[in-house]
């Protein structure tokens, strides 16, 4: 009997209708990522950001006036009493910035909570100056001879100083969730060994990817032993919720939570951009969601470590609490580590066998 050979075997192409659908279903794929990235951006308007002001009444009243004319709503407005006052709401983050109107006039500014909005707060000076100058010859003083500084609160590092470090740190953040928790979904059997295995994984990343960020290239600032547990806990919370869909329903649970964080919170999380800049509630919504709360924490950690971040705290704790849950609920599901598909042999005929 002869036995057909490999290379005579037919060999089963792919349907073209199936071949057509599957590119076109790339295509979509693609744009639908393309889109997600680039929509914040391209939708995202300059508006609301919280400033500081102090002064007589009369001169705030005139600058608001003057800079919603030139800038479009760009700005809020908060009283505050005096420059202590403005500097504990920067500090503080309430405020991304503060106008000083007195006989010493001044513009603070805080690159480390967004290096735009600083230029953007810089190029008021001139505007003030130029206003305060108008006022003082129009009351018989010369005008040029006002003068208005402008003072960095909190800038960054010398090492980051253009804050572009901080902002790409975020997105490891992401990427290192989502790749542990999909090896300890695949890889890992048992509801409390993957439990173990995401704690050990987030632990050991943080002080790696904390180190990498802040040992080496000096873009994280303040006590490493914190950003440590920051960097851990956001992982842990990415990691635990595709573990928990996984456990719950399955290999579709790993696309839904991958699709929840890189596509859905990542886009908005405002990692590079005040969230008051997003379209719609779109920028408090991001902040809901592991990538936004992480990347605002970190960088109140580094820079601003009197700001209050128990929200942040909490909403990346919530997802963790999330994640453990759904892996406790799908216990059930007896889930095999990743093998690859052995090949079924026939078993030889009685007459091959070997006579003992």
């Amino acid at each position: 009997m002869t036995v057909p050979s490999a290379a005579s075997a037919p060999i089963r192409r792919t349907k073209w209708a199936l071949a057509v659908a599957l590119g076109a279903i790339g295509a979509v794929i693609v744009t639908l990522v393309v889109l997600a990235f680039v929509w914040p951006v391209a939708t995202s308007d300059p508006r609301d950001l919280p400033i500081a002001v102090s002064g007589p009444s009369p001169q705030i009243d005139a600058l608001e006036s003057t800079l919603d004319d030139k800038t479009d709503g760009l700005f809020t407005f908060t009283e505050v009493d005096g420059r202590d006052e403005a500097v504990d709401a920067i500090e503080a983050r309430d405020v991304y910035g503060a106008i000083l109107l007195s006989d010493t006039p001044e513009v603070l500014t805080a690159t480390a909570a967004n290096a735009s909005v600083a230029s953007q707060m810089t190029a008021l000076a001139a505007v003030l100056q130029a206003q305060l100058g108008s006022q003082v010859t129009a009351a018989g003083g010369d005008g040029s001879q006002v003068v208005v500084t402008v003072t960095d609160v909190v800038p960054l590092a010398d090492d980051d100083p253009s804050g572009a470090g901080l902002s790409v740190a975020a997105f490891p953040l992401v990427l290192g969730g989502i790749l542990g928790g999909v090896l300890v979904s695949l890889l890992v059997v048992g509801s409390w060994r993957r439990i173990t295995a995401l704690v050990v994984y987030a632990v050991a990343a943080g002080f790696a990817v904390t180190w990498a960020l802040q040992g080496i290239f000096g873009i994280l600032q303040g006590p490493f032993l914190l950003n440590v547990g920051a960097v851990a806990l956001a992982m842990f919370a990415t990691a635990s919720l595709i573990v928990g869909l996984h456990a719950l329903i399955g290999t579709p649970g790993i696309g839904i939570g991958a699709v929840l964080t890189m596509l859905i919170g990542n886009p908005v999380s405002a990692a590079t951009l005040p969230h008051q800049f997003l379209a719609g509630p779109w920028g408090d919504i991001g902040q809901a969601f592991v990538p936004g709360a992480s990347a605002t924490l970190i960088r109140d950690l580094s820079y601003f470590p009197k700001a209050d971040a128990t929200s942040l705290w909490l909403t990346l704790g919530a997802w963790a609490v999330a994640g453990l849950l759904f892996t406790l609920l799908g216990h059930f599901r007896n889930r095999q580590p990743m093998r690859l598909p052995e090949a079924e042999l026939e078993p030889l005929p009685s007459q091959a066998l070997p006579s003992r």
